[in-house]
């Protein structure tokens, strides 16, 4: 497999899909694969790739960041599933959204446009959590899956609510200190380590290192439930050890069994977009972990080209980290992910 998955990896460097990637692959509870291959930066200079680099994980914030704290949240007894946001956020109960539950959140079917560029509006962070608590619903809740960023920028907001703690500081002391991911913050420091480079922007007349890509997230000063998690390998696998673990990380318990159960589970057999509390769920049809993961497979991608996968029936999970814009934004990631767990899969 090794040689098979470095070759694949090779020719999509050359191709210039992705200036270079760390892949890890961990199977049966061993670490089977993991390397760094290719570069970190081209633009302006080369860099090459290295294991510890720190990637801006772009949207699996929502599942290393905020689906935990939610999960936790859950287990403490703070909230259940179907409380109405409302309950949490009294102004989320304008413009219809009454109905609107945590659940409805966490599966993208709260009835939210995908998409809003309030960066472009020039607002401040207060304004943009303002108006997502505001913004008029597109559909009737829990009737289809649309994935929004508003949702979890949202569930960003309750979290702060229930627990008195600003987000970041939260789930650096629920998450990420207990499973030793030292490595893991927003907005990092450059001493923090080297990280992979991604856009060009035109504000800052640079290239984007270790400042958020996600225009939304680096308006709200570098900290959403959406975006703007940074974290390298080596602190991904120790979260990946957990979930493998059901909750479990070095005898200490991180989240129960149940709630990691839980949020495996289908809540949108309505959808040909499968999904779970957070995560996305093997689905039908296009799904970014490929035709061979198991049907239980969950997962998660980010813009920025990084994604985390798990299929618990073969007890293998695949850990990709990119920085496919620093070439722009083509989409050649997407057939990429697919055909490289389809190798691994078939390779083991």
């Amino acid at each position: 497999m090794i040689e098979k998955v470095r070759a694949f990896m090779q020719k999509e460097i050359d191709a210039k899909h992705i200036p270079g990637a760390v892949l890890h692959v961990g199977y049966q509870g061993e670490t089977i694969f993991r390397e760094a291959i290719g570069y970190r930066a081209v633009h302006p200079t080369a860099s090459h790739m290295q294991i510890d680099t720190t990637f801006d994980l772009a949207s699996l914030t929502k599942v290393i960041a905020t689906l935990p704290a939610v999960l936790k949240l859950i287990d403490r007894g703070d909230i259940r599933l179907d409380d109405p946001v409302s309950f949490f956020l009294p102004v989320f109960s304008k413009n219809g959204k009454e109905q609107v539950t945590i659940r409805h959140l966490l599966t993208h079917t709260a009835g939210f446009p995908a998409h809003r560029q309030f960066y472009k509006e020039n607002l401040t962070r207060d304004q943009i959590l303002q108006r997502a608590l505001t913004e008029p619903l597109e559909y009737k809740p829990g009737s289809m899956v649309v994935y929004s960023d508003l949702s979890f920028i949202t569930l960003y907001q309750m979290i702060e609510t229930i627990t008195a703690e600003p987000f970041d500081v939260f789930v650096n002391k629920e998450v990420f200190t207990p499973l030793e991911m030292t490595k893991t913050t927003f907005n990092p420091t450059k001493s923090t380590g080297d990280f992979a480079v991604t856009e060009y922007s035109e504000e800052l007349g640079d290239y984007k290192r270790g400042i958020v890509h996600d225009e939304n997230a680096y308006a709200m000063n570098g900290i959403s439930g959406h975006a703007g998690l940074f974290s390298t390998v080596g602190d991904l696998s120790n979260f990946a050890r957990m979930i493998e673990n059901n909750g479990m990380y070095k005898g200490k318990r991180i989240l129960s069994e149940s709630v990691l159960r839980l949020a495996r589970q289908n809540h949108t057999p309505f959808d040909e977009g499968y999904r779970g509390l957070g995560w996305m769920l093997k689905s039908p049809k296009l799904s970014s972990c490929g035709d061979l993961f198991s049907a239980s497979a969950y997962g998660h991608t980010g813009f920025t080209g990084t994604s985390i996968w798990f299929d618990p029936e073969a007890q293998l999970h695949v850990i990709l980290l990119t920085n496919r814009v620093h070439y722009g934004r083509e989409p050649h990631i997407i057939r990429l992910r697919a055909r490289l767990h389809n190798l691994i899969r078939a390779s083991i």
